[in-house]
């Protein structure tokens, strides 16, 4: 019996979980892959690396939950890092020069109890949980002990804490977090904090003393040069040396490291702005704290410069992606930005204002022809543009709006309507002359964005197949300009659109519009819709969401 519990004991190796983050479909897109080394957790899918990351932490800590309920650390346990070759080890800085090598698994000298600890790399990519034994834990950059197993020969735990020195209360309290409280022990900083540290931005749950005490060595500092451990006391962010006695120490800590992820994001050879975003705001919060401590003002201006820039990086990476993510996490590509949309609805309500007629046919030609002229006050036009806008009505429109004086050609309207593609005609309209006030305050990009945006719907396929008309046209416009990214319509408190405002703009009576709406409705464009209690309500279809107005 006394041999078979050694053979039992000999292959209890030490238990690895590996979560891992990876890009996931088309770059453009920004969707990463959770995926975890356990076979019954299957991959995740998600909209981008913020929502990764902290789904990471969430699945660390479910694990480090069930651990804790299955009795925690395991004593009799082989090292698992000593089972990989000790290749998670960093160089010794106290072995010289000469000592910079990992140790291979048969030179490694493992000691001390087995300890239950949580790596991540600084790239945010990987998260590792381990069993090791504590000299190895103590090797390993970044490596943050949670528990420590009770010697093998001891089952009760009493034991465990009189070899410990202290009262099961008394332990319980200093390293039992990886129980009940699993949120409170890892996020997504390298270095383990100390007692009474703020709590951690990222996984956004205050962080644990973490066995402070315990007769577990401290986890050695990455040192890729070999350099001696004092030299990274020292740092430097913002070109500002950071104190080497700044206290609390986990700030002193942050700083150095947010000062080395911002040089080295410098040399990165491709830019990933949502990571550049990540590294303002931490910048943000710890220059904040940094003013709180020291009393330095500027330090809280450079904590409100981080912050605008974060928000101007997360800007750039919407307006290069022109993707959102959807409520259920589906990245949806946008045609038109945040800021575009709000152009576009401008330019809706500068039509609604300004259309020479209410009438549905006229309202629809101005505005597609105010989109092409609006920079300039020019633009070119062919007919087969306005009979793809009118059908058969486009001809007496024209001469319409020519009649007012809204419109001036260099010929006849016949002429306009045989124009070719190859051949367009150029057209003028007054009031948007640039010596005219301006209405607009976009640019050509802008403005080539939204006319592109207005073409594609109104010229929507199942639109045309149905031959709809320019006031159910109208309508299909506004509501994708007033849809939020789910695709839902409007901004009230509880959704929808006013039926006044939606009648001002498509020349519809007020109780015409639900007969429009489920119109839409039949053609796809709307999910749904109703107009109870003066309020349009509805949702664009999964097909309508790239056009959605991103309100």
């Amino acid at each position: 019996m006394a041999a078979q519990a050694d053979r039992q004991e000999e292959h209890l190796m030490g238990r690895v979980w590996t979560v891992r983050l990876d890009p996931y479909g088309r770059p453009s897109a920004g969707t990463v892959r959770l995926s975890c080394s356990r076979p019954a957790c299957a991959d995740q899918r998600l909209p981008g690396a913020a929502a990764g990351r902290k789904a990471a932490i969430d699945h660390v800590n479910a694990h480090l939950a069930r651990i804790r309920a299955g009795g925690g650390p395991r004593g009799g346990a082989r090292c698992s890092c000593r089972a990989a070759g000790c290749a998670w080890h960093v160089p010794d800085p106290s072995a010289g020069p000469r000592g910079g090598a990992r140790p291979t698994a048969g030179a490694a000298q493992c000691g001390g109890p087995v300890v239950l600890t949580v790596y991540a790399d600084r790239a945010g990519r990987l998260w590792r949980i381990a069993e090791t034994c504590a000299r190895c834990a103590a090797a390993t950059a970044g490596c943050r002990v949670l528990d420590i197993a009770p010697s093998p020969a001891r089952t009760a735990p009493v034991g465990a804490d009189r070899a410990a020195g202290k009262p099961a209360a008394e332990r319980e309290s200093a390293g039992g977090a990886v129980g009940g409280g699993v949120a409170t022990v890892f996020s997504d900083h390298g270095s383990s904090p100390a007692a009474g540290a703020p709590s951690s931005p990222a996984a956004g749950t205050p962080s644990s003393p973490a066995t402070a005490a315990a007769p577990v060595p401290r986890a050695r500092a990455a040192s890729p040069g070999g350099a001696p451990r004092q030299a990274k006391r020292r740092g430097k962010i913002a070109q500002r040396i950071v104190p080497h006695d700044l206290e609390p120490d986990v700030l002193r800590v942050e700083l150095i490291e947010l000062g080395d992820a911002f040089r080295a994001y410098q040399q990165r050879p491709e830019p990933d702005l949502l990571l550049l975003a990540e590294l303002h705001e931490r910048k943000a919060r710890a220059f904040r704290l940094w003013a709180d401590v020291s009393g330095d003002g500027s330090l809280r201006h450079e904590a409100v410069r981080a912050e605008k820039a974060a928000q101007t990086t997360r800007e750039m990476h919407a307006n290069r992606v022109g993707g959102t993510a959807t409520g259920d996490g589906t990245v949806v590509e946008r045609l038109l930005t945040r800021q575009q949309a709000e152009h576009a609805r401008a330019v809706l309500d500068h039509v609604a204002v300004h259309a020479p007629h209410p009438e549905a046919g006229v309202r629809l030609a101005v505005l597609m022809l105010t989109l092409r002229a609006a920079r300039g006050g020019t633009g070119n036009i062919t007919g087969q543009d306005l009979t793809g806008w009118l059908q058969g009505d486009a001809e007496r429109v024209l001469r319409r709006l020519v009649a007012d004086g809204w419109l001036c050609l260099p010929g006849t309207v016949e002429e306009v309507m045989a124009s070719r593609p190859e051949n367009p005609t150029a057209f003028t309209v007054p009031t948007l002359l640039p010596e005219q006030s301006r209405p607009f305050a976009f640019g050509k990009t802008t403005r080539s964005r939204i006319s592109g945006w207005a073409q594609k719907a109104v010229g929507d396929r199942k639109l045309r197949k149905r031959k709809l008309g320019a006031a159910t046209r109208l309508l299909a416009l506004y509501t994708a300009a007033h849809a939020r990214p789910d695709g839902c319509l409007g901004h009230l408190e509880d959704g929808g659109l006013r039926l006044d405002a939606v009648a001002a703009f498509t020349a519809l009576p007020s109780d015409h519009i639900a007969e429009h709406a489920e119109l839409l409705v039949t053609a796809d464009w709307l999910a749904e819709a109703g107009t109870a209690q003066g309020v349009l309500r509805g949702r664009l279809t999964e097909r309508v969401l790239p056009l959605g107005g991103l309100l």
